[in-house]
């Protein structure tokens, strides 16, 4: 069983590359979406990426108990791909309401902590293949504000800790993947 992070910016085709390798195993594919519509236009984009998937996918919708929903869905026969790591990371930082402040130090959700070691661990057991997308989100410029800062900080951290765990880790920029551990993909 194998473990793949799809890693890239906003529109470089890290979805579409991670469907590919999803669809290719000829597996049964368990589409875990962390995304939850807290506004119109996300609730558009979640329906347009709904309408895209083919039928015979199953969709999981999780947005904050990722390892759960993976330890649920896994067996031999399939092949998990998560979509996205972002997205789940900043629906962890905002589920009990939390206002953060424009300056100093953040404070990150128990619950954070708590999710993120289970996910850690939980990619570290076998049982099925699995492929996780996530934005690379440090590449631009430094965020202004204190809880986009932490989340950059944060997603980074989480990046380099899925990508340890993994057996592949794909960069994908333009549409065009660049494998950045393991073999071909």
């Amino acid at each position: 069983m194998t473990c793949t992070l799809v890693l890239g910016g906003a529109r470089s085709g890290k979805s579409a590359h991670a469907e590919q390798l999803a669809a290719g195993t000829g597996k049964e594919v368990i589409y875990i979406a962390t995304g939850s519509a807290g506004d119109a236009e996300m609730a558009r984009r979640i329906a347009h990426h709904r309408a895209s998937r083919p039928a015979h996918w199953t969709t999981v919708e999780e947005p904050l108990a990722l390892a759960t929903a993976l330890a649920d869905w896994r067996a031999p026969h399939r092949v998990i791909l998560v979509d996205c790591l972002t997205l789940w990371l900043s629906n962890l930082l905002f589920a009990d309401g939390t206002e953060y402040p424009d300056v100093g130090d953040i404070a990150l959700p128990t619950r954070f902590h708590a999710e993120r070691a289970a996910l850690l661990a939980e990619l570290s057991r076998a049982g099925s293949d699995v492929i996780l997308v996530s934005n690379e989100v440090g590449m631009g410029i430094v965020p202004y504000g204190a809880v986009t800062r932490a989340f950059a900080d944060e997603a980074g951290r989480l990046n380099q800790a899925v990508a340890a765990v993994c057996d592949r880790a794909v960069f994908v920029a333009a549409g065009l993947p660049l494998v950045l551990k393991g073999g071909p993909c």
